[in-house]
């Protein structure tokens, strides 16, 4: 029985999140066009007959400007100990450059067995992959270097398959039937925020946060119906009417799509009641930083 945890880390945008969910076949990590969109270290897994990989999501790396930033970034470094093998997700289409550069070395210090992934596979011709295969092979001595696309699933299954062989053998980590070690409440907060990201534009994704106040059960089992309240927060007052939208048609369309995906994930119906509220410079507040468990 194989088993084994592998790390996925890269740019902001390089795909790692996409490419967790098609890993797992679950949604479990927030997609968005917008960088710093994954803040948390976020577990997904996947059990078969050969065994359990644990994949481990994590915040893309970049220069912390912010309390939570830098959290982000300890969550990077943290992920890096104690694994069996590190996925450099690169996105193929962008030219390398210094962030590249950063990422990849962070790889070689690691020393560490790697796989080297050239994403979105989908979104450039075909004979522009050998130069970047060349560009990272002659820098590291990777594992295996797979072209994918995360979006599309391609070669996914190639990446499991070639995982597997790498990995100890070892009694499994966690139940056969989990995916992630998230739980409900936590997931609840992330999709109603990757429905922020979609809705919003410019500065305010990065300022806004979204904390489960109430996530109430007890109507679950006899009435198919899961209570839940949130308070998204906002660093300045004038940001709160961006999230409301002219005669809040915003945030309903906010609630009525994230609605949607937690009624998926759990099953039953949701009542999901949103508020806005100002927490001034929420992104250096310790005390928030750990109920919205960033870094974690």
């Amino acid at each position: 029985m194989k088993r084994g945890i592998a790390t996925i880390i890269g740019r902001p945008n390089s795909g790692k999140s996409t490419l967790l969910n098609a890993l797992v076949g679950q949604k479990i990590s927030i997609v968005s066009d917008k960088p710093q969109t994954t803040r948390n270290r976020i577990l997904g897994i996947i059990s078969d007959s050969r065994g359990q990989i644990v994949f481990a999501d994590t915040p893309g790396i970049h220069k912390p400007g912010y309390r939570m930033n830098e959290r982000m970034q300890r969550a990077v470094r943290n992920a890096l100990s104690d694994i069996d093998l590190v996925l450099l997700v690169v996105d193929g289409s962008v030219a390398f450059g210094a962030g590249e550069a950063f990422t990849l070395d962070i790889v070689k210090k690691s020393l560490l067995k790697a796989f080297l992934l050239i994403n979105k596979i989908d979104k450039f011709s075909k004979p522009l992959l050998l130069p970047i295969i060349q560009r990272y092979a002659n820098e590291y001595d990777f594992c295996q270097i797979i072209p994918i696309s995360a979006l599309k699933s391609e070669n996914i299954s190639l990446v499991i398959d070639k995982i597997f062989q790498y990995l100890p053998d070892g009694d499994l980590i966690f139940d056969p039937g989990q995916y992630t070690d998230r739980n409900e409440r936590f997931l609840a907060g992330e999709f109603i925020r990757e429905k922020i990201l979609a809705k919003t534009r410019e500065e305010l994704p990065y300022a806004c946060a979204v904390l489960i106040t109430q996530f109430d059960e007890s109507k679950r089992e006899k009435k198919k119906l899961v209570h839940i309240e949130a308070d998204i927060l906002v660093e300045r007052e004038t940001q709160q009417g961006i999230i409301l939208g002219a005669g809040g048609l915003r945030i309903r369309d906010i609630g009525t799509r994230a609605r949607r995906d937690v009624e998926e994930m759990l099953g039953c119906r949701v009542y999901l009641g949103l508020r806005v509220r100002t927490a001034r410079d929420w992104r250096n507040n310790d005390s928030i930083l750990d109920e919205l468990e960033v870094g974690t």
